[in-house]
């Protein structure tokens, strides 16, 4: 059994790389990680962590300098509005609802800013234990493998332009990784500027950690998200070199895609049963609360033409 669950999983990484489709190959993760578990648990950890961000630098080099300027202007007022509103209302509910403090923290600035590497940031800082960051991470997990189908959905739904999706699921989604992959979705424009949007708003995990280790009396030693700087430089190339490495660059765009896939394929087999019984019911309903209150009030603003 052992032996057919790695067979699946090599197969299945290999799947989701010729499809180079993000939402087939995070089903596919989940497909195989609940029928047989995950076979490489400690790898796929590493792996999908690196995978994203040298996939995001990939994607850098498919937009021009003027997209990334005018995505990161657009959303950087709501984002400052938005990440004291997504972490004073999520503490807010956790505590109406009796969910611990610090995974209430955790998953509030998980919403509010980049998910899992959010919490990864923070937690140390409220010195979370194993469980208080699984029930975070599952929790989160589990919303961004829901965004993934849904948001497109929605957006189609509601006439959006690829605009306002990129900017709207930027805003309303909690990790990098189901940004990109439901903005890719949608269309090459609101892959561009939700990708330079989230990225943006991710760089906020910096002052938001030094003020919780403030107010937590904690030191704490941050490391700057180094593939935000990488992908910006990634634009400042493509827009000014010459035009004959076009070619090079659009090929180098493309390969990030299947490296996307691939890393959704990984996240995917990460959800194993433990990981869902894990969570628990209340923080899945502040957590679901919460998303669902940002996804609103996010699309609101997108449509009311005040983003």
């Amino acid at each position: 059994m052992k032996n057919v669950g790695r067979i699946a999983f090599v197969a299945g990484v290999l799947a989701s790389a010729f499809s180079a489709s993000p939402p087939l190959a995070l089903a596919l993760g989940l497909a195989l990680a609940l029928a047989f578990g995950n076979p490489f648990p400690a790898l796929t950890s590493r792996c999908s962590k690196w995978l994203l961000q040298i996939s995001v630098v990939g994607l850098g080099f498919g937009m021009s300098l003027t997209e990334v300027v005018r995505a990161g202007r657009s959303g950087f007022l709501y984002t400052v509005i938005g990440i004291t509103f997504a972490v004073v209302c999520g503490l807010v509910l956790g505590r109406a609802l009796g969910v611990q403090r610090t995974p209430s923290l955790l998953i509030s600035v998980g919403t509010a800013i980049c998910g899992g590497s959010a919490i990864a940031a923070v937690g140390p800082v409220v010195d979370a234990d194993e469980h208080d960051m699984a029930v975070s991470l599952g929790t989160i997990f589990v919303l961004n493998a829901t965004a993934l189908f849904i948001f497109p959905m929605v957006g189609h739904r509601f006439g959006l332009s690829q605009s306002q999706f990129g900017i709207w699921s930027a805003l309303a989604i909690h990790d990098t990784s189901s940004v990109v992959a439901a903005a890719a979705r949608y269309g090459s424009l609101a892959l561009a500027i939700a990708t330079t949007v989230k990225l943006t708003r991710a760089l906020w995990i910096l002052p938001v950690t030094f003020a919780v280790a403030a107010l937590n009396k904690h030191k704490t030693n941050f490391q700057v998200p180094w593939f935000i700087l990488v992908f910006l430089l990634a634009s400042v190339a493509r827009s000014y070199s010459p035009q004959t490495l076009v070619p090079t660059y659009t090929l180098v765009s493309g390969a990030a895609k299947i490296g996307l896939a691939v890393t959704l394929f990984f996240i995917g087999g990460g959800l194993s049963r433990n990981a869902i019984a894990q969570v628990g019911v209340r923080p899945l309903v502040q957590g679901i609360v919460l998303w669902v209150v940002v996804a609103a009030g996010s699309m609101w603003l997108v449509r009311s033409g005040l983003l």
